[in-house]
C-alpha cells in the first residue's frame, strides 16, 4: 500500500512533534541492543579468553547443529501441512487448517518438561518397555530425550506453526491461474506444488523459517532443561554464576551478530529475484481431492504435527497435574498469576500506547525520519531476551552505581541497586523485546483508515490529536485489542529475560514452572506449564479465525 501524501498530512507543528517523540521513543527503546553492541569495545574479558579455549566451539558446534536440525523439521512439517490443508480435500482437513496452529501457544520449554517425564528412565514409555519385554535398565538403548537431538525434536513441533502460517498465507493469495497453467504445460499436482507454487511462495517460507531460527538461537528453558550448552545458557551462567557483566556482554553481542548474520543471508538470498503474482484475477482454490492411501497419507501428515507439538504434551501435562500438581486457585498461584498479569498488561499497554504514537507519527508527517524510527524501535524483537536483559542491565547497572557513588560522597548514603532487578527495567525489557509486534499491527490497521475521515474530522474543529483520539482510536479498536493481546500473550511465556531481570522475590508462572522443572519437580511445574498455555491458546484462536479471511473472494465454508 503506498504511504499516504506528505502534503496531507505534513502541515503545522504536530507531525514534527511526533516524529521527534517517535524518533526519541525508539532510541530509548534501542539502547539495550547498542549498549551490548558496545561492549565489543570493552577490553577482552579473562573469562572470554578462557572460554574461547574450552567451550566456545561447543557453544557454536550446539547452536549450529540445533540450527541445522530445526530448519530442516520446520520446513518439512510446516511446508507440507501447509500445502495439503490449503490446496487438497481429504478427511479433518476443516479441522487441521485450525489444530496445526496450535503448538505456537506452548513454549518450547513446556513441551521439554512435559516429553523429559514421558521419556526419560522412570517415565511411562521406558517403563511399560521393560514391563513388556522383561529387560533390564542395561539390556536396551533408547533414545536420550535430554539431548541436542531432543531439543530439535521439540523447536520442530513447536516452531513449525511460523512455516505453516506464512506458507499457508502464501498459497492462499496465489493465482490459480500460475497453478492451471502448470498443469496444462503437462505438470501433475507435485510438479505444480514443486515448480510453481513453492517458489512463488519462497519469501513467505523463508520469513516463517527465520523466525524459528531466532526462537531456537534465542531459547534458553529448553536447552538449560536438557543440558545442552549455547549462547544464552552461556550469557545467564556468566552474568550469575561468574559475576562476569562483560563477558555476558560480549557473549551476548555474538549472538546478536549470529542472528544478524542469518536475517541478512535470508535476504541477500532474495534479492534480484521477483516473486510477483502474474494476475490479480481470484478464483476458487482447486481442491485436489485424495482419496484411499493419498488421504490417508494427508490425514498422518497433519496429524502427527499436532499430537506431538500440541495433544501429546497437553495430555502429559494435564496427567502430571492430576497426579501431584498444585491447586490452580491456591494462594501461592494466585500470587503468581497476579505478578505475570500485572507485568503483561502493562507491558501490552505501554506497547500499544507508543505503537500508535509512531505510527500516527509516520501518518501525519509521512517522512522516512518518522518510518525509520518505526522500524528502529522494531528490531528489537529479532534479539533473544536473553541478550536484551544483558542490553538493559548494563546502563541500569551504571546509573544505579554512579547514584550510589554520588549519594556516598554527598550525603554518606548508600542508595543500593534502585533500577536494576526492578519492575520497570524488567517492563522495559519486554518494551524493547516486542514492540515490533505492536507496531506492525497498529501501522496495518491505521493505514486502512481512509484520509477522508481525517479531512472530515479536521473540518469539524478536531485537532490533530483528537482526530487520532475520537476517530481513529475507536475505528482501531478491534486491531489495537490484538495488538495487546499478543504482546500480553509473549511476556506471559518470555522465559530468559524475566529470568535475569526480574525482582527479588518476584516470581511469575514461567519462573515457577521452570524452578520446579530445573529440581525435577515436573509433576508440581505442570500446573504452571498448563496456565501457560491456556494464556496462550487465547490469541491462536483469534488467529485461526482469520486465515481464510485472508484470501479474497473467500466464502465461510
Amino acid at each position: 500500500m503506498k504511504p499516504w501524501p506528505v502534503q496531507m498530512f505534513s502541515t503545522g507543528t504536530a507531525g514534527r512533534s511526533l516524529t521527534l517523540g517517535a524518533l526519541g521513543i525508539a532510541l530509548i527503546i534501542a539502547l539495550p541492543v547498542l549498549a551490548v553492541v558496545a561492549t565489543l569495545f570493552d577490553e577482552t574479558s579473562a573469562s572470554l579468553a578462557g572460554l574461547g579455549q574450552s567451550v566456545m566451539a561447543e557453544l557454536i558446534g550446539n547452536s549450529v547443529i540445533l540450527a541445522v536440525g530445526t530448519l530442516s523439521g520446520v520446513l518439512v512439517l510446516g511446508v507440507s501441512s501447509a500445502w495439503l490443508v490449503t490446496m487438497c480435500r481429504f478427511p479433518g482437513r476443516d479441522i487441521f487448517h485450525w489444530a496445526l496452529i496450535l503448538p505456537m501457544a506452548v513454549p518450547a520449554y513446556v513441551v521439554a518438561y512435559a516429553y523429559t517425564d514421558f521419556l526419560h528412565h522412570p517415565g511411562p514409555v521406558q517403563s511399560l518397555l521393560r514391563e513388556v519385554t522383561g529387560w533390564g535398565a542395561q539390556d536396551y538403548w533408547f533414545p536420550n530425550v535430554r539431548s541436542e537431538g531432543g531439543a530439535v525434536f521439540v523447536f520442530s513441533f513447536v516452531l513449525y506453526p511460523y512455516v505453516y502460517l506464512l506458507a499457508r498465507a502464501s498459497f492462499l493469495e496465489q493465482s490459480v491461474c500460475a497453478l492451471e497453467a502448470s498443469r496444462t504445460l503437462g505438470q501433475s499436482a507435485w510438479g505444480a506444488f514443486w515448480k510453481t507454487a513453492l517458489p512463488l511462495a519462497r519469501p513467505a517460507i523463508a520469513g516463517g523459517a527465520a523466525l524459528a531460527l531466532m526462537e531456537t538461537l534465542a531459547d534458553f528453558g529448553t536447552v538449560a532443561h536438557f543440558g545442552v550448552r549455547t549462547f544464552t545458557t552461556a550469557i545467564y551462567q556468566s552474568w550469575f554464576s561468574l559475576g562476569d557483566r562483560v563477558l555476558a556482554g560480549q557473549l551476548s553481542a555474538t549472538l546478536l551478530g549470529m542472528v544478524t548474520l542469518l536475517i541478512l543471508v535470508e535476504r541477500v538470498s532474495r534479492s534480484g529475484k521477483g516473486y510477483a503474482q502474474p494476475t490479480n484475477r481470484v478464483q476458487r482454490l482447486p481442491d485436489y481431492e485424495l482419496t484411499g492411501w493419498r488421504a490417508a497419507g494427508g490425514f498422518l501428515i497433519c496429524a502427527v504435527p499436532v499430537t506431538l507439538g500440541f495433544l501429546l504434551p497437553i495430555g502429559i501435562l494435564i496427567y502430571l497435574n492430576h497426579v501431584g500438581g498444585h491447586e490452580f486457585f491456591g494462594s501461592r498461584y494466585v500470587s503468581l498469576t497476579l505478578n505475570t498479569f500485572t507485568l503483561a498488561g502493562i507491558a501490552a499497554v505501554i506497547a500499544v500506547t507508543l505503537a500508535l504514537v509512531m505510527a500516527y507519527a509516520v501518518r501525519l508527517s509521512g517522512s522516512p525520519l518518522a518510518r525509520f524510527a518505526n522500524r528502529l524501535a522494531g528490531m528489537g524483537y529479532a534479539v533473544p531476551g536473553s541478550v536484551i536483559a544483558v542490553g538493559v542491565l548494563i546502563p541500569l547497572a551504571n546509573m544505579d552505581n554512579a547514584l550510589d557513588a554520588w549519594m556516598r560522597a554527598t550525603f554518606g548514603i548508600s542508595t543500593g541497586l534502585i533500577l536494576t532487578g526492578s519492575i520497570a527495567g524488567l517492563v522495559f525489557a519486554y518494551l524493547v523485546r516486542f514492540m515490533a509486534v505492536a507496531i506492525n499491527t497498529v501501522e496495518a490497521s491505521l493505514a486502512k483508515v481512509t484520509p477522508n475521515m481525517d479531512a472530515a474530522a479536521r473540518s469539524l474543529g478536531h485537532s490533530k490529536f483528537a482526530t487520532l483520539l475520537e476517530v481513529h482510536a475507536p475505528i482501531m479498536r478491534g486491531s489495537l485489542l490484538t495488538a495487546g493481546l499478543i504482546v500480553f500473550v509473549d511476556v506471559v511465556k518470555e522465559l530468559p529475560a524475566t529470568l535475569i531481570m526480574r525482582p527479588f522475590n518476584f516470581d511469575t508462572l514461567a519462573i515457577q514452572a521452570y524452578r520446579l522443572a530445573s529440581d525435577e519437580r515436573l509433576a508440581e511445574a505442570s500446573t504452571a506449564s498448563l496456565m501457560i498455555v491456556a494464556t496462550g491458546l487465547i490469541p491462536v484462536i483469534l488467529l485461526s479465525r482469520t486465515i481464510m479471511a485472508s484470501r479474497p473472494g473467500h466464502r465461510p465454508r
